[in-house]
């Protein structure tokens, strides 16, 4: 019955309508691309991720019955995420071009999991809704498509989407450190992200700056380090 959700009226997007078409967007991903090529980083990426899964569990008892799936890919053009639902998908070849240690492959995947655990996309969707009431009228599938394409309103939608690069950054960082990783070893992720920045300096309208997620999150990091 979920998978017929998109059809109806995007009035009120719910968090289960959401996930059923992060499920469907994600088994596409899947298929266009060859995923857990390399068996050892593929185990490695299992491995973080079943901690902060773990974790994520304790903290958002939700997302205990939420179907989690974590696999990998060569494809350049790929970073990290992690969909509605629990999807996670994270390039090889992003990690291997920071070089990041365990440590900070854990951030980066806390990162992603605040992304779903903090309902970012049906938030973005509530947003979207609120600043183009139309959108009341029209199916949920057509406002998913929009939100990413639609250029005057991922306008509109740029300051809920800084906004919440900069809480899946610290609330991220804070539930690796719950789960047992050393606040200063996760912060070192953004040290990396930053120094291969090409613009370190640059923020964009829906991002902040490596540079200010990097200072982010050493004063995070300094904070829990006295608790």
């Amino acid at each position: 019955m979920l998978l017929a959700a998109p059809m109806a009226d995007a009035a009120a997007p719910i968090q289960d309508e959401v996930m059923a078409r992060a499920a469907v967007l994600y088994a596409g991903r899947l298929a266009e691309r060859i995923i857990d090529r390399d068996e050892r980083f593929t185990a490695r990426v299992r491995a973080i991720a079943e901690v902060l899964v773990a974790q994520a569990r304790r903290d958002y008892p939700e997302t205990a019955a939420w179907a989690w799936e974590v696999h990998t890919t060569d494809d350049p053009d790929q970073n990290a995420d992690c969909m509605a639902g629990g999807k996670i998908l994270v390039s090889k070849a992003y990690v291997e071009r920071l070089q990041l240690n365990d440590d900070e492959l854990a951030m980066l995947l806390a990162h992603e999991i605040e992304h779903a655990t903090l309902h970012h996309n049906l938030k973005e969707y509530e947003a979207a809704i609120r600043m183009e009431p139309a959108w009341l009228q029209r199916p949920f599938i057509e406002l998913e498509y929009a939100v990413d394409h639609d250029r005057t309103l991922m306008g509109k939608l740029a300051e809920t989407n800084y906004a919440q690069e900069e809480e899946a950054d610290l609330e991220g960082l804070r539930l690796a450190w719950r789960a047992g990783w050393p606040a200063e070893r996760l912060s070192g992720y953004f040290r990396k992200m930053m120094r291969a920045s090409d613009s370190p300096r640059r923020s964009k309208a829906d991002y902040p700056s490596p540079v200010q997620r990097w200072r982010a999150a050493q004063a995070v990091a300094a904070d829990l380090q006295k608790k």
